[in-house]
């Protein structure tokens, strides 16, 4: 999926919700564990509750590395379950020297090896370019860089000074040389508000990944004030919020409840910014 095309579905859907599915066994409904692969049959039911809500889905993989073999399966089975008119986000945080990150891009990216074929993938970029440059290889694709995330822990590096910028302005600012806004996003977390007009004017085509609204206590007004562009430019990410709504058999009613809220406050963004 293009930009313009991702565009056209936040047009389409009339929303910028990307929910992620971070699926915790435990956490399950107790009706789905008689299923051979109760995550699969949980995330199944969930994209089918919402995906006309929503303009992405997000799984976390760690959540399915954690289970081994089965659990990469489940992965597999989840990617062929998504729609084709939803972008597809592997947030695997990858990044390492230029051989490896090469074989991290053919896991997510190329079906013939791993069967799935995400639209893009979470990459950290400590590494810097060639540990980023595999990843920008795939045409098609996309990277989306961390920048600045929603956890606490992000002041201890991401906000240090040196040169007159912080690092996180520093990362924008030279992958900008990488790939330019139809193949590079970035990863802002909503709970720091405050930063997205210096981001704006730092990346101001660029699609952002905004986790943190919901749970974490983001506000999604608060984001849209200064994260907006003329594409939207914005891709707000709610998971336990969601998927977690209820732990009974409405479960995916439920979260199809909290999906729709989001959506609804969404479309009025959207409207009030002559978007839609």
């Amino acid at each position: 999926m293009n930009k313009q095309q991702l565009f056209k579905q936040i047009q389409l859907k009339k929303s910028f919700l990307c929910i992620g599915l971070d699926p915790v066994l435990d956490k399950l409904p107790k009706h789905l564990l008689k299923y051979e692969d109760p995550i699969l049959e949980f995330n199944k039911q969930l994209i089918d509750a919402t995906h006309d809500l929503c303009v992405a889905y997000k799984p976390n993989t760690a959540f399915y590395e954690t289970r081994g073999v089965k659990g990469w399966d489940t992965l597999v089975k989840t990617w062929k379950h998504f729609p084709k008119d939803v972008f597809t986000i592997a947030d695997a945080k990858r990044g390492d020297i230029g051989n490896t990150s090469a074989m991290y891009a053919e896991a997510f990216f190329k079906e013939e090896s791993s069967e799935m074929s995400f639209d893009s993938v979470t990459v950290a970029p400590y590494m810097g370019k060639d540990s980023v440059s595999p990843f920008l290889a795939y045409e098609d694709k996309w990277v989306i860089l961390l920048a600045l995330t929603s956890n606490a822990g992000s002041q201890d590096f991401q906000a240090k000074q040196s040169d007159n910028q912080k690092l996180y302005e520093q990362v924008i600012t030279t992958s900008q040389k990488w790939a330019d806004a139809n193949q590079m996003m970035y990863v802002v977390g909503a709970t720091k508000p405050e930063e997205f007009q210096n981001i704006r004017s730092l990346a101001p085509d660029n699609f952002l990944l905004v986790p943190g609204v919901g749970a974490q206590g983001g506000s999604l007004s608060a984001v849209c004030e200064h994260g907006l562009n003329s594409e939207c430019g914005l891709l707000v990410n709610a998971a336990r919020s969601i998927i977690y709504a209820s732990n009974g058999e409405d479960f995916a009613e439920k979260a199809r409840e909290e999906a729709l809220a989001l959506q609804q406050e969404m479309e009025q963004i959207l409207k009030a910014a002559n978007l839609i």
